[in-house]
């Protein structure tokens, strides 16, 4: 079974890279089998739909605009993520991957498993660097998916 993490940001608005510096983590303190592909989605939105159509699960990290606090993490799977199923904003990217899982979803190939992990972010301050606070999430996130990825039977190490 093949299957991406996929970062969803724009690195020049602190914590709005949040997906893309996840990504970077994940390379850091992991090695992955060749059924994980990562890969930083930036803002590319719909240029990267035959890589959501050929996984066969996708996990999306990125901000979303939701009730609570920054830092609060959501989960949500793919019916809900749909566009007009989810119950929340998504980052100013949000059109791109909602529409394009739409699309695909219309031509019957999206992934059977998809999943958005999204974070409620503190800042949108111009800057490269996540806040404090995001950047502080990013390990609990990681043993989240590493996790799942390991009871699917992927092979995953510690760098």
């Amino acid at each position: 079974m093949q299957t991406l993490i996929f970062g969803a940001g724009n690195l020049l608005l602190s914590d709005e890279g949040f997906g893309v510096h996840f990504i970077k983590y994940l390379e850091e303190k992991y090695r992955f089998g060749d059924d994980v592909e990562l890969y930083d989605g930036g803002t590319l939105g719909i240029m990267v739909t035959h890589l959501l159509e050929e996984a066969d699960r996708v996990f999306l990290v990125d901000v979303v605009e939701a009730k609570g606090e920054p830092g609060d993490i959501f989960r949500y799977e793919k019916e809900e993520f749909l566009l007009g199923k989810l119950p929340i904003k998504m980052s100013p990217h949000q059109i791109g991957l909602q529409e394009v899982l739409t699309l695909s979803e219309l031509r019957g190939r999206t992934p059977d498993q998809v999943t958005l992990f999204g974070i409620i972010p503190y800042s949108y301050e111009a800057g490269v660097e996540l806040s404090p606070l995001l950047e502080g999430k990013l390990p609990a996130l990681a043993e989240l998916v590493v996790g799942e990825l390991r009871e699917a039977g992927h092979r995953i190490s510690p760098v």
